[in-house]
């Protein structure tokens, strides 16, 4: 786990004393530094940020003012639509979406629809985009997505996240033509997220071994994939000349994907945060931004405190990894019979016989924004101060998924 700066746990409970826990801050000073070493590690392309790693405008409008940063890779169509409504104006949808009502409404603003592009990745989405227009008659851009995963053992074994069925040049390029001749719609961009490459860590604490397969898989995948997707947007691109982006990446895996020439532009998010996942990459260390506080309610015998609240798991395959970590005070851990609580969860530790009813144990989420998702307001910290308290999605009365 990342440790700590020094210091770090009087601060944030010196910043947020008027306040009552539970609660979730980001640290600006640690948030500002992340943003900085993602660029860095761009090495000049633009980085687009990640809108479901942050889930709160008022950091996302932060990040995009920075040099470096250019436009929202968002997660649901209602999403985009209500941050293109908000003043975002390049927005890309990453998933395919059969929002009905959402395509309607982008077909008839045409405002919306300069904003917004949306992923496609089979001829049935397009159309079911034409059946849902409702006499909207605005083009709608469209980005095709690229399979990244490796395939090993003649395709038997596959490494990567089951997304797109678009694994190979010609079929992307099949698809662009299908878009353009079909009124309406028009390709503007290509992308392809390498998650088993972005989104795993190559250096797991105590496990060197599986770091070293970890790498060499990785370094397979950067090279096949690499080729690959030259290729296909080559292909894209004798349909579709003027093609405008090629989009990959992940925080992962920033300085790779954005050395190859068929990237425009890299996809970034959870970097901002940097939650416990990723604490375990060799191609860079971030500084933890985005924490919650619990309070301690019970100190039900020695070395054992209870705080409240806690079941906080992350989405993805269920495991111990999912889970919160205990971050602030250092030493303590979970109860392996109870783990993290619906409503209260006892930690276990040394440091728990120095706590007192109402004093802090800070965590730190799995996942970067799935926080926002418990908390109306993260309340931004500079120094030893809350100099501001912003609204997340949830918050703000949205919760897209």
């Amino acid at each position: 786990m990342t440790p700590p700066a020094g210091g770090d746990r009087a601060r944030y409970d010196r910043a947020t004393a008027h306040l009552d826990a539970p609660l979730a801050i980001v640290d600006l000073d640690a948030f500002d530094a992340n943003a900085d070493d993602l660029v860095r590690r761009a090495g000049g392309k633009p980085v687009r940020v990640a809108s479901k790693s942050v889930r709160c405008r008022a950091l996302l409008e932060r990040v995009l003012a920075r040099p470096g940063f250019a436009g929202i890779m968002s997660y649901t169509l209602a999403e985009s639509l209500w941050l293109a409504r908000s003043g975002f104006e390049d927005v890309l949808l990453a998933y395919p979406s059969a929002d009905r009502a959402g395509f309607a409404e982008l077909a008839g603003d045409p405002k919306l629809a300069a904003a917004v592009t949306v992923m496609v990745d089979d001829p049935a989405q397009l159309e079911l985009i034409d059946r849902s227009r409702g006499g909207g008659a605005q083009e709608i851009r469209v980005c095709l997505e690229l399979d990244t995963a490796l395939r090993l053992l003649g395709g038997k074994l596959r490494v990567g996240a089951l997304r797109s069925p678009l694994r190979e040049p010609a079929q992307l390029a099949d698809l662009a033509r299908a878009v353009s001749a079909r009124p309406g719609v028009r390709v503007v961009g290509v992308m392809g997220y390498e998650g088993h490459v972005a989104g795993v860590g190559d250096a797991l604490a105590g496990r060197p071994l599986r770091s070293r397969v970890i790498r060499l898989m990785q370094a397979a995948a950067r090279k096949e994939l690499a080729g690959r997707r030259a290729e296909a947007v080559r292909a894209v691109r004798s349909v579709v000349p003027d093609l405008e982006f090629v989009n990959g990446g992940g925080t992962g895996s920033v300085q790779q994907t954005a050395a190859e020439e068929a990237v425009t532009e890299i996809a970034a998010g959870s970097g901002l945060f940097v939650p416990r996942l990723f604490d375990n990459y060799t191609s860079f260390r971030g500084r933890p931004a985005a924490l919650f506080a619990l309070p301690v309610v019970r100190r039900p015998g020695v070395g054992v405190v209870t705080v409240l609240g806690g079941g906080y798991p992350a989405s993805g395959a269920a495991g111990a990894d999912r889970l919160p970590v205990p971050y602030l005070p250092q030493g303590l851990r979970y109860d392996p019979q109870e783990g993290a609580g619906e409503v209260q969860t006892p930690l276990l530790g040394g440091p728990a016989d120095d706590l007192l009813i109402g004093d802090r144990v800070w965590f730190r989420h799995a996942k970067a924004g799935e926080l926002c998702e418990r908390f109306d307001a993260l309340h931004l910290v500079e120094g030893d101060r809350v100099t501001a308290t912003a609204a997340t999605y949830r918050g703000e009365g949205r919760t897209f998924l």
